[in-house]
């Protein structure tokens, strides 16, 4: 029921006229990746719901935290339950648009600007990353790269394991979208 209501949010916010098209996929990737001496850490969702409006230069992703797969099944318990709280706060949520323009009607990659707001750990912070979104056979191919700190989303890293777990985490975003004609 959480995740119909979800999806009826972020379908109102790209509520369309008859001039636009929203661009959707329920198969997104978006994978984080934390590197110090003493340990590498990798996890990847391809369960990424996510929307682009071009006409009203929109974007949205959902996923559900658990979605994310770790190369350690110890590491993926920790992260659920010691970190992120899974059970207690669900889901990952980004709302925002894009500056730049992108031609709809012809094959090309385009270069823009994404800026929103990231929701994560019931915490909301202000995302603002280049990316580029590609025109490809009647599809929008997104792409992007950004940097988060647990800390700003109030999630709580132990010294015990703080030296295990990199101040940043690079976060890496794919998506096909097509139009649902």
């Amino acid at each position: 029921m959480k995740r119909i209501i979800s999806i009826a949010a972020l379908l109102i916010l790209f509520h369309t006229s008859v001039h636009s098209q929203v661009y959707t996929t329920r198969t997104g990737f978006i994978g984080f990746y934390s590197k110090t001496p003493l340990e590498d850490i990798r996890a990847e969702n391809n369960q990424v719901f996510a929307a682009i409006d071009p006409g009203k230069k929109n974007i949205a992703f959902s996923l559900l935290l658990r979605g994310f797969v770790f190369t350690k099944e110890l590491m993926q318990e920790h992260f659920n339950e010691n970190y992120v709280e899974s059970d207690k706060y669900p889901k990952a949520v980004f709302s925002g648009y894009f500056a730049g323009d992108v031609n709809l009607s012809k094959d090309g990659v385009y270069k823009v600007m994404v800026k929103g707001n990231l929701t994560l750990h019931n915490t909301i912070h202000p995302l603002e990353t280049p990316a580029t979104i590609e025109v490809k056979g009647g599809k929008l191919l997104g792409q992007a790269e950004f940097k988060v700190k647990p800390e700003d989303h109030n999630i709580s890293i132990p010294s015990l394991v703080r030296d295990k777990i990199a101040q940043e985490m690079r976060v890496d975003v794919k998506i096909e979208c097509s139009t649902n004609k």
